[in-house]
Order: structure tokens, then sequence, then C-alpha cells
């Protein structure tokens, strides 16, 4: 009696373990058919960039940037919960960097991108991309223009 116990409780654990993956292989098939994947789109200058909040809308102007320049930007400031009032602290904000272009290229591929928001240019090269209101500005150490 105890040996068909074993054998029947061995039995539905081996069940219920395939019909669970084939459940999560079923979430996973119905998640990758609404949402695209832009992680490609874009790498991160150091692993302490924070991306993983980006909305979608931020990843497509990313992507959008790639497209356009045949060039993947390379994200140098990402989500930044302490930046006060600037859309760094909402994780809707990226600075960007897309090595071997002028940033006049980069802000021309970043203003045909659908949903763009601020488009920020500083003087050392970087370029800030976010999908606020629209907006643009450069900012060349204390004086703005």
């Amino acid at each position: 009696m105890r040996i068909l116990f074993c054998v029947a409780l061995a039995s539905l654990m081996t069940i219920s373990t395939a019909f669970a993956g084939e459940v999560d292989m079923v979430k996973k098939r119905r998640g990758n058919l609404f949402k695209h994947d832009y992680t490609a789109a874009y790498s991160v200058q150091t692993v302490s960039v924070k991306t993983a909040c980006f909305p979608e809308k931020l990843e497509a102007i990313l992507a959008h940037i790639r497209d356009e320049t045949g060039r993947k930007p390379i994200v140098t400031s990402g989500h930044r919960p302490r930046a006060g009032t600037s859309q760094h602290s909402h994780c809707l904000a990226a600075d960007i960097r897309v090595p071997g272009l002028s940033d006049k290229a980069i802000i021309a591929a970043a203003s045909t991108a659908p949903g763009i928001g601020g488009i920020g240019r500083y003087c050392n090269g970087i370029i800030h991309v976010d999908v606020g209101p629209q907006r643009r500005w450069t900012h060349c150490g204390r004086s703005r223009s």
C-alpha cells in the first residue's frame, strides 16, 4: 500500500509540474504579443544607470533615434529619484550620447520621434530627451538660452 501511495504522489507531482510549466509558457507568449522589447535600442554607459522603469514611449523614442541614425544611443543618465522637478525624477527622461554623431544630428533625429517631449542640449555633448511637455533648451554653464 505504501508503494502505491508513493507512485501516485510522484505521478501527481510530475503532472502538476508539467502543467505549471505550460502555464508559464502561455503567459510569456501572451505578454510578448502586446509589448515591444526596446531594450536592444540603447545601451547604458555604466551598470548604475537606471533604465528599468523607462516607459514604453521613452524606449520607442530611443529606438527611433537608433533607427534614424543607424547607431545605438548610450544612456548616460536615466532615473534619478532625487532630481527635483526634472522628468528624470519620474523616470520619464534619458540623457544620451550617440558616438560618432554631432549634437545637431542627434537632435534632428530626436525631433522627428513620435511622442517626443523635451529635447535639451548640454555643452558637453549630452542630449536630453523626455516624454514630458514639448520644449527645447540648451544649457551651457550657468546661463540658459
